[in-house]
């Protein structure tokens, strides 16, 4: 009787360390680290596929990708910044790192209510949007076509 517990024991470990290991193959990814080279499809709108149900992929509640000022390279040397005010006025709520290849993006809860002010901090440069957002699916304006790609130097 006490070799069956301890074998149904094993199972049931082995069964749940399984399950966890498949489910964190992307859980683990929560947000975006400088330095971090994990991410991928820079410029597109990332939650065509990280939203809910959106299968493995995890549901980030602000993605998107900054770019060098010539907009022909992402800039890995940047933080995006959410206000409660216009050019980094009010509350300071948020900051998201971006990472090696220019991209940002977080599972967070972020609270859109009254909407939130975008700023984009590089090296040498900060930008920031007078209008304030209501979605993190920033790609999908700032495409480059709809709007300029975000950039900072």
């Amino acid at each position: 009787m006490k070799q069956k517990t301890i074998t149904l024991f094993a199972l049931m470990l082995m069964l749940t360390t399984m399950q966890s290991c498949t489910e964190n193959e992307y859980g683990s990814i929560t947000d975006s680290k400088s330095g971090s080279t994990e991410s991928h499809n820079m410029g597109q709108n990332c939650m065509n596929c990280h939203k809910p149900g959106g299968g493995e992929a995890p549901a980030w509640k602000v993605a998107g990708t900054v770019y060098n000022e010539a907009l022909t390279a992402t800039n890995s040397n940047a933080t995006v910044k959410l206000y409660t005010g216009p050019n980094e006025t009010g509350i300071l709520k948020y900051t998201i790192q971006v990472d090696a290849k220019g991209n940002f993006y977080t599972t967070s809860a972020i609270d859109f209510t009254g909407g939130l002010y975008p700023s984009v901090t590089g090296a040498t440069s900060t930008y920031s949007m007078s209008t304030p957002i209501e979605t993190g699916a920033c790609n999908s304006c700032h495409n480059g076509v709809i709007k300029s790609k975000i950039w900072t130097n």
